[in-house]
């Protein structure tokens, strides 16, 4: 079910099918395009205007290596039409993770999120880098695992959608909210592990869907499992992470649902401003109890 002003807003379905619904944006014209009306690009996802115009402006050059590159497969692509920022996350991911192997390799050491660490008048150390680098370092390989084939899994759709800077936004932001959640329910403990920010990607997910009226079932269903697991004695998992990150992540899903079209880009960068200031602000917290 889609709600009454959903329905009147032109700008959530397709501009040239207006009876299709859509989330998807022309990465070039940022109008509002259906799977029919989508075309891959090296930009992104684009409408058949913004291809053909394109096509106009390419030299002979550039249409040669087109055809050569996408010959012998109906599924090639071009590079820039992957969700290339995804697959940076599990490159980087996995190569931290790699240097964790090293015999007394300190990565661990330096990188964890530590909270106590982010309170120069507590230890005598600031080191604000742990509130994203920890997203980078992992207890094991069946963690490591997991939390990149997560990331796989809902970033290949995820990705396209949002487009390759919004998405990191979101992936980082919703990291940097496990932490914070972290440092207020959880203060003592260090932490490692992506799983604050796939828990944003999880939120961002669950409320786009709910406002372009798709069927969620499933992805509540496998927070559900996820966040039972997280509540699990023994499990050794971070339900604070997970908490911070999805509602982190659930908020920017609702930022970037509300405001999509083009002449509120402002205001959405704003927003996500705002929403980082005002996690730095919930970090104010601890150190008035501890202090």
């Amino acid at each position: 079910m889609t709600s009454p002003q959903f329905t009147r807003n032109s700008e959530n379905f397709c501009y040239r099918h207006p009876d299709r619904q859509s989330f998807v944006l022309c990465q070039r014209c940022l109008r509002t395009i259906c799977p029919e009306c989508q075309t891959q690009a090296a930009v992104g996802v684009i409408c058949p205007e913004c291809m053909r115009d394109q096509q106009k402006s390419q030299t002979p050059a550039q249409v040669k290596a087109q055809r050569r590159w996408s010959r012998g497969s109906a599924s090639a692509v071009v590079s820039g039409e992957r969700p290339v920022v995804t697959y940076s996350i599990i490159a980087v991911t996995v190569l931290v993770f790699v240097t964790q192997l090293i015999p007394d390799s300190p990565v661990q050491e330096w990188l964890a999120f530590y909270a106590p660490y982010l309170y120069p008048q507590l230890t005598g150390t600031f080191q604000p880098w742990r509130l994203l680098s920890g997203l980078f370092v992992h207890g094991g390989f069946w963690h490591v695992g997991l939390n990149m084939l997560a990331v796989w899994m809902i970033g290949r759709s995820l990705e396209p959608l949002l487009g390759h800077a919004r998405y990191l936004a979101l992936y980082l932001i919703s990291g940097l909210g496990g932490s914070v959640a972290v440092a207020l329910l959880s203060f003592g403990t260090p932490v490692v592990g992506a799983s604050g920010a796939v828990f944003g990607l999880l939120g961002a997910l669950l409320v786009i869907g709910r406002h372009i009226g798709a069927n969620i079932s499933g992805i509540l269903i496998i927070l559900g499992i996820n966040l039972v697991i997280g509540f699990i004695p023994g499990m050794g998992v971070s339900w604070q992470a997970h908490i911070g990150g999805l509602v982190t992540g659930a908020l920017i899903g609702l930022i970037f649902a509300r405001t999509r079209s083009r002449r509120l880009r402002g205001l959405q960068i704003l927003l996500l401003s705002a929403l980082v200031a005002g996690l730095g602000a919930l970090l104010l917290i601890p150190l008035s109890i501890y202090t």
